[in-house]
């Protein structure tokens, strides 16, 4: 009887050391929750362009500085500034553009960005038929679903056109009636003889036999604060520190892609790409690579800025350049 007392005693106390165990680990979890600050991120698309972004959420660098991020997605440089600009998301993840039309337009509490992503375009021209030895004089005559216009892919588009003797309101078509998500599939239905287009999108119309990646604009537009981060002054003003550590987050995003094999940053994003398969994803790193899309670092240098300013004048989407201090935060 007495053992079978003690065997009781003891299995008592071990429920009850399981127990307290499973409630410090639910509080240290709970703590570990609460010290995380929300930030809500607009992006303009989901694409394989901005893996040094998903790497930073994927490797827990944002966590590690106090951020938790709850990505929204807002197809458009203007959709994006509007969330921005309404408080439906704390920071903007889109082409540096917006900020100028935002601060053009007149508005006080205008966006300011603290960050850079990619420094070049991230589009790809796709052609329907199969065009070997691709010039751009093959262009010529034909009709090309360019994104909105006053866009970045756009306008990068136009200018590249214009550097290498091509009249782009004469010699050809660019179709800017349709919306930035919708482009693949209106390819798809038969709009147009090429669409420009983000990966993962233009390998799967590749693979699917629709059509074939030709060029990229971003080679054809060189370097330029393609894809930023901004927010409103107030913001800032009020979150320094958070800022800060945003940037810091992203740095390390940066990093691990300029130090690891494209395989190693196709393992680390896959989970934000679910329906693209790791040999695909790690095609378009190589890709995106190759055309020398990502930064060494997260500044915002003052000549990509004017060279980005001087496509915008090209295209008369401004009547003059806004000041690079204006519109830039330093930290």
């Amino acid at each position: 009887m007495k053992k079978k007392i003690i065997i009781w005693i003891v299995a008592g106390i071990l429920i009850f050391l399981l127990a307290a165990l499973v409630l410090f680990d639910l509080n240290k979890e709970d703590s570990k929750n609460q010290e995380l600050t929300k930030v809500t991120v607009a992006e303009v698309t989901h694409s394989i362009f901005y893996a040094p972004q998903y790497v930073a959420i994927e490797k827990g660098f944002f966590e590690e500085v106090g951020i938790d991020i709850e990505l929204i997605l807002t197809s458009g440089a203007d959709k994006t500034t509007a969330a921005v600009l309404s408080e439906d998301a704390d920071i903007g993840f889109c082409g540096s553009e917006g900020t100028i039309y935002v601060y053009q337009g007149g508005e006080k509490d205008y966006l300011k960005t603290f960050a850079q992503l990619t420094q070049k375009d991230g589009s790809f021209l796709v052609s329907r038929k199969k065009i070997d030895n691709f010039t751009l004089d093959d262009l010529k005559g034909k009709e090309i679903l360019g994104g909105r216009a006053g866009g970045m892919p756009e306008m990068t588009l136009e200018y590249a056109l214009k550097e290498n003797g091509i009249d782009p309101k004469k010699d050809l078509k660019i179709n800017t009636s349709i919306d930035f998500a919708s482009m693949g599939g209106a390819f798809i239905s038969g709009e147009g003889d090429f669409v420009t287009l983000f990966e993962p999108n233009a390998l799967e119309l590749e693979k699917e036999g629709y059509g074939y990646v030709v060029a990229s604009l971003g080679e054809l537009g060189g370097i330029v604060p393609y894809t930023s981060y901004s927010a409103k002054k107030s913001y800032i003003e009020q979150n320094k520190e958070l800022i800060e550590n945003f940037s810091k987050a992203i740095q390390k995003g940066l990093d691990y892609v300029h130090n690891h094999t494209d395989k190693e940053v196709a393992k680390a994003i896959i989970n934000q790409f679910p329906d693209t398969s790791l040999e695909d994803i790690e095609k378009v790193i190589k890709r995106y690579r190759g055309i020398n899309a990502w930064p060494k670092t997260t500044e915002f240098k003052e000549d990509s800025f004017n060279h980005l300013q001087d496509i915008m004048l090209d295209y008369k989407a401004i009547d003059k350049k806004v000041s690079y201090n204006e519109l830039i935060y330093h930290g």
